[in-house]
């Protein structure tokens, strides 16, 4: 299996992410060499939130119609309340979630982002958590849903909240370089 300085890791995120959640595992994940690309539906500034509150910019480095799944080794979907529900009524975005999940790469959700593996529908029979307010909906779609800071079932990781990133991109991290479905 290739090591961290190896990979190629996607973000998917929109307009409303929350701050915490795309740039502390995208930052940890360059700081130990993986090549980071974020992709979002325009190729214009995003706005990240802190919670309620505008946060940080950054410039998505391709489109969604851009993003070739062979050319990453697994796929992060940020939180925050905006951004995923905005993707999951984006086409492209819900069909590249579905191939990445498909693939059996490493696809790792957090907090309201597991709503894109709704949409996607890839949560049927699979284990997986989130933030407290998109469980009902991951088990209307079929889930086992339970409350731990990160959740592995198979290629998926999921994540509750800001206060589990380090668990979350632990088991992305060792998910990319050891196999999907390793044990964090």
């Amino acid at each position: 299996m290739p090591a961290i300085d190896q990979t190629r890791i996607l973000i998917i995120a929109t307009d409303g992410f929350e701050q915490s959640e795309l740039f502390d595992p995208r930052d940890r994940l360059i700081e130990a060499g993986a090549a980071v690309k974020l992709a979002s539906p325009e190729k214009k500034p995003i706005q990240g939130m802190v919670h309620d509150e505008k946060g940080d910019t950054i410039t998505p480095d391709l489109t969604l119609d851009e993003v070739r799944i062979e050319d990453h080794d697994g796929l992060i979907l940020p939180g925050g309340v905006a951004n995923p529900d905005t993707l999951r009524t984006n086409g492209k975005a819900v069909e590249l979630v579905r191939a990445f999940v498909q693939s059996g790469k490493p696809v790792a959700a957090i907090c309201h982002g597991p709503w894109l593996l709704v949409e996607a529908d890839v949560v049927s029979g699979r284990t997986v958590t989130s933030w407290p307010s998109v469980r009902t909906d991951l088990a209307n779609a079929g889930a086992q849903v339970v409350d731990h800071e990160v959740v592995i079932d198979g290629n998926l990781i999921s994540s509750r909240k800001p206060e589990d990133i380090p668990a979350f991109v632990a088991a992305f991290r060792k998910a990319v370089t050891e196999g999907a479905g390793a044990t964090a």
